[in-house]
C-alpha cells in the first residue's frame, strides 16, 4: 500500500524532516521501528520513520535533499517495507467471487459512536452492522484505515494502492473517484464514511448529497462494477 501526500521540508530536533500529516498507527495500523521506501519525484531513497510519539512519524531527509526542494511543497509517496500483515484466516471468497460487485449502496447507520468504520464496511459489503463487526473482529473505536483495508482485501473488495491525503490541498480541485472510503477528522477522533456516485453516505448524519471537502483528510478509492 502507498501514502500519498503534499508536504514541504521542516526541521525537527534540529534536522531535516518530512513531516507526516496523519497517525501512522491508526492510518497504516502498525507500530514500532518502521521501515520505508520514499519517493518523491524522480528521488527515491530508504529509511526508518522517525517517531515523535503516539503514532506521529517524520521521514528523515539529507542535508542535499533538503536544499534541493527547500521552500517548496511537494508530493510524497511511502511504502512501508517490514509491515506484517495480520489476516483473518483464508477467505472464503476470491477475486472471481467477491462478497459483491460493488454496483449500488444501502445505507447503513450506527446505533452509537466509535462503529463508523464498520459501518462503512457494511455498507461496501452489503451486510449488517454486526455482521461486519465479526468480520473485522473489533469493537467500537478500533475500526482504523488499516483495519478497514485489510478487510477490504479479505472481502475480495478491490481497491486502489494507494491512500490519497487531500489535508490542505484546495478543495475546489479535489476530484473524488465514483466510490470511495473518506476520512474526516472531528476534533480529536477520526470520523469514515462513503462517496458514491455523487452522493454521500455517513454512519451518523445518514444520506446527504453535500459535504464540506474543507473537512475531509484524505479518501480511499474503491472499485465499482
Amino acid at each position: 500500500m502507498d501514502y500519498r501526500f503534499k508536504a514541504s521540508v521542516s526541521e525537527y530536533e534540529k534536522k531535516k524532516v518530512i513531516a507526516i500529516p496523519f497517525n501512522v498507527w491508526e492510518v497504516c495500523d502498525t507500530k514500532g521501528t518502521l521501515s520505508v521506501n520514499v519517493r518523491v519525484g524522480k528521488d527515491k531513497f530508504s529509511c526508518d520513520l522517525q517517531p515523535k510519539g503516539n503514532g506521529v512519524y517524520n521521514i528523515p531527509v539529507t542535508d542535499e535533499f533538503a536544499d534541493k526542494y527547500k521552500d517548496s511543497t511537494f508530493e510524497v509517496v511511502f511504502t512501508i517495507t517490514n509491515q506484517e500483515m495480520n489476516m483473518y484466516g483464508n477467505s472464503p471468497y476470491s477475486k472471481e467471487h467477491p462478497i459483491r460487485k460493488i454496483d449500488s449502496m444501502k445505507l447503513v447507520t450506527q446505533p452509537f459512536d466509535g462503529l463508523c468504520g464498520q459501518t462503512c464496511i457494511a455498507m461496501l459489503a452489503g451486510v449488517t452492522l454486526d455482521e461486519a463487526c465479526e468480520i473485522m473482529h473489533c469493537r467500537e473505536w478500533q475500526a482504523n484505515m488499516g483495519k478497514m483495508i485489510e478487510t477490504l482485501d479479505y472481502l475480495f473488495i478491490p481497491h486502489a494502492d494507494v491512500l490519497h491525503y487531500t489535508k490542505g490541498e484546495d478543495p475546489e480541485k479535489i476530484k473524488l473517484p465514483d466510490c470511495a472510503i473518506l476520512l474526516e477528522k472531528m476534533g480529536r477522533y477520526s470520523h469514515y464514511l462513503i462517496y458514491f456516485e455523487g452522493t454521500y453516505y455517513d454512519p451518523t448524519h445518514g444520506i446527504m448529497e453535500d459535504f464540506d471537502l474543507n473537512n475531509l483528510v484524505g479518501y480511499l478509492e474503491v472499485q465499482i462494477q
